[in-house]
């Protein structure tokens, strides 16, 4: 067994969306191997009110809601490492960004949902990354995709080392 580990970690209001995903394929034999894990949390716990709210109108007006910077911030502050932002604003992701992330030790996705996040969240997260040129209903798709291309580079991930 090789002594590889990494650290994915998924803020989100949707964490049951991660169950069958991750444990499944390829993804729950590297985690049984111990080459990575994978965190899911969810961003309720972060909040401070009784109805656990995440989402708020956006300042100055606008159609639809946001997520609030104030769990957001909480959440980012426990999880301190690489934070990636789900954003269809954000770069677009690609093979070079994967092989990039790979070699990190943890990396957390945050992501998002209705009209996305309170701006004010930009300056917590070090990169803004989209996973194509349309718009999703939220993060979780995305950072699923980024997962599984950032974790097969991982090494020990696959058998055989070419099929990469």
């Amino acid at each position: 067994m090789t002594n590889y580990f990494m650290r994915f970690d998924i803020i989100t209001i949707f964490p049951n969306l991660f169950d069958s995903f991750l444990q499944e394929s390829l993804l729950a034999k590297a985690f049984k191997k111990g080459l990575i894990k994978i965190s899911v949390h969810d961003l309720r716990q972060w909040t401070t009110d009784k109805h656990h709210k995440v989402d708020d109108c956006p300042y100055g007006g606008g159609p639809g809601m946001i997520l609030k910077v104030e769990p957001i911030a909480r959440a980012l502050r426990a999880l301190k490492c690489k934070i990636i932002m789900l954003d269809p604003a954000g770069k677009q992701f690609d093979q070079r960004m994967a092989e990039k992330f790979s070699k990190l030790d943890r990396v957390v996705f945050l992501c998002g949902r209705y009209e996305g996040f309170d701006h004010r969240i930009t300056k917590f997260v070090d990169e803004r990354i989209s996973v194509g040129p349309y718009v999703l209903n939220g993060g979780e798709v995305p950072a699923m995709a980024m997962i599984e291309a950032i974790a097969r580079l991982v090494p020990g991930f696959v058998g055989c080392a070419e099929s990469l």
